[in-house]
């Protein structure tokens, strides 16, 4: 029996809430259990100078915990002077992920800012982030083509995360951090609504996994992530 008294195949608690920053083109506050994620999405004109005259966009993310996030107080990183590399390569992570499901073309020249800041961390962060800023985007790029800014809808598909580990030599959906800190294998999977595979991040943690084992994963984050998209679709509307 998984501590949560969850079957193997069933996520936490999942509610994506978007209009909750007046201030931002698009925003989602996101909920897997009890790991909460404020996403806002800014678009601005303008690229990367990169970029600049090729006639498409650029879409990023930056991703952030608040100091009691977590059991005990953690530092902000803004006043240590740098960020840590768990930081960068989430948010790295993040932009990819949004990245494969946005025609950058028909952004033109602007840069979408995907903000991810963690409330209330219980494991799965990375991909309630990813789950809650495809969210805001596609929220973001609505009220851009109702006030006549963007002509077409960039977006080309669906995009969501969910993590999944082999916990006491069980293949599981959704780990919350008390099976997370123990469990033998871990992994996070960024998949497509049309089923296509973004980036898979699996780790032996206690011991390796069998091939086996990986298939009953990835047929978990399939189920995991169908679910996700029809919570995306209803909280759009």
């Amino acid at each position: 029996m998984r501590p949560s008294d969850r079957r193997p195949d069933q996520l936490r608690a999942v509610t994506l809430e978007t209009g909750v920053n007046r201030h931002a083109e698009g925003s989602c506050l996101v909920s897997f259990g009890h790991t909460r994620v404020l996403v806002t999405c800014s678009v601005e004109d303008g690229v990367p100078g990169w970029l600049r005259g090729k006639g498409q966009g650029w879409v990023t993310a930056e991703y952030g915990m608040l100091p009691r996030a977590t059991h005990t107080r953690g530092r902000r990183e803004a006043a240590a002077g740098k960020q840590s590399g768990r930081t960068q390569e989430i948010q790295r992570l993040i932009g990819r992920s949004l990245r494969a499901v946005v025609d950058l073309k028909a952004l033109g020249e602007r840069q979408v800012t995907l903000d991810c800041d963690v409330i209330q961390a219980d494991g799965g962060t990375r991909t309630a982030a990813i789950t809650g800023a495809w969210t805001a985007m596609a929220s973001a790029f609505r009220y851009l083509r109702a006030e006549g800014v963007l002509k077409s809808d960039p977006i080309l598909d669906q995009v969501a995360a969910v993590s999944c580990g082999v916990f006491q030599d069980v293949p599981v959906l959704d780990l919350d951090y008390e099976e997370d800190s123990s469990a033998e294998a871990d992994s996070n999977f960024v998949l497509t609504g049309s089923g296509s595979i973004v980036e898979i991040q699996a780790t032996g943690e206690k011991r390796g996994f069998t091939r086996d084992e990986f298939e009953r994963l990835f047929s978990l984050a399939e189920g995991g992530c169908a679910e996700l998209f029809a919570l995306q679709r209803a909280a759009l509307g």
